[in-house]
């Protein structure tokens, strides 16, 4: 599956399919909460978290191209991510983009 964040693949015709998406709750455990705190005090980057958040990412970009390959796309156009804390412990994020099915040459 070919994703890319333009809205256009360069040269391809296609078939729009339609919006897919892909989405993840994701909470926070007491070690990274522990964690987090230390670092506020010292400064730096927060592993634990950035090690959630890739997470997270990679789920909800799996979900998406999930989605779109039951509408049986060659590919996601537009891809885009978001994220919202859903809690204080709990962070969503969202993959989403227009599945497309690439039309043959003739």
């Amino acid at each position: 599956m070919k994703l890319v964040s333009i809205d256009t693949i360069p040269g391809v015709e296609f078939e729009i399919l339609g919006i897919v998406k892909g989405t993840i709750v994701q909470s926070k455990n007491i070690g990274r909460d522990f964690m987090a705190g230390m670092k506020s005090i010292v400064g730096g980057e927060i592993v634990g978290y950035t090690e959630m958040l890739t997470e997270a990412r990679q789920l909800a970009t799996k979900r998406m191209v999930d989605e779109a390959e039951e509408l049986g796309a060659d590919a996601i156009i537009g891809v885009r991510y978001g994220s919202s804390q859903v809690m204080d412990t709990a962070a969503e994020v969202l993959a989403y983009g227009t599945a497309v099915k690439i039309k043959e040459k003739k």
